[in-house]
């Protein structure tokens, strides 16, 4: 019999307040509890459909549906997870980033300053909804900025995710309502960049992609 593991909600790394005034305690709750595992029954019921196919429990597969609908939940969990841990509690993130990875978006955008304008705009202009993230390619050895439309394909292949700004209206319209800009520009504030150094430096030592 073919079975496979199913995803969880992981619990937040902070309580559902300790965001605020940037991010709402109604807005964590609602965005983890709501949200978040609305993605992880997605993705599992997905892995269900495939398995009871391949276990003869059903005559007949929509490849295409169960294949998209795993796509965009699966990204929308493993998104989410990377979401909540890149922040910080109040007065414990944002600010600039030091180490590695202060060195490493000085090289490649010339200051900080010109990363949060590069990266800030990347996220208030996704069309429709979507993702703002900062990866690093294994192979060059270059961060590099991408936007994600909804869920689906999560990330350009092989780009290691290292921050990520969630635009789904979700994520702020409780609070800042259709201003868009106004919770990017207030999301720095809560940005934990130990986080992001310490995926970074474990990303520099992912074996690159043979192509």
């Amino acid at each position: 019999m073919v079975s496979y593991k199913r995803y969880e909600l992981p619990p937040l790394p902070y309580s559902y307040d300790a965001l605020e005034p940037v991010l709402s305690k109604d807005i964590l709750t609602f965005h983890h509890d709501k949200h978040h595992l609305a993605y992880v029954n997605g993705a599992n019921a997905a892995i269900e459909k495939l398995e009871k196919y391949l276990n003869g429990q059903e005559s007949s597969l929509d490849v295409r549906a169960v294949s998209r609908d795993f796509e965009f939940n699966y990204g929308g969990h493993i998104l989410h997870t990377l979401y909540w841990l890149n922040m910080a509690p109040t007065g414990k993130g944002g600010g600039s980033p030091g180490g590695q990875i202060a060195d490493a978006i000085n090289k490649n955008f010339g200051s900080f300053e010109k990363f949060k304008k590069v990266f800030g705009d990347a996220a208030k202009l996704v069309e429709g909804v979507g993702w703002a993230i900062l990866a690093l390619d294994p192979v060059t050895g270059d961060l590099k900025i991408t936007q994600v439309e909804k869920h689906n394909s999560v990330i350009t292949m092989n780009l290691v995710p290292l921050l990520a700004c969630d635009v789904f209206e979700h994520a702020y319209y409780l609070q800042y309502k259709n201003d868009r800009g106004s919770y990017v520009d207030k999301w720095w504030d809560v940005v934990n960049w130990d986080d992001v150094e310490k995926r970074y430096q474990k990303a520099l030592t992912l074996p690159k992609l043979i192509l």
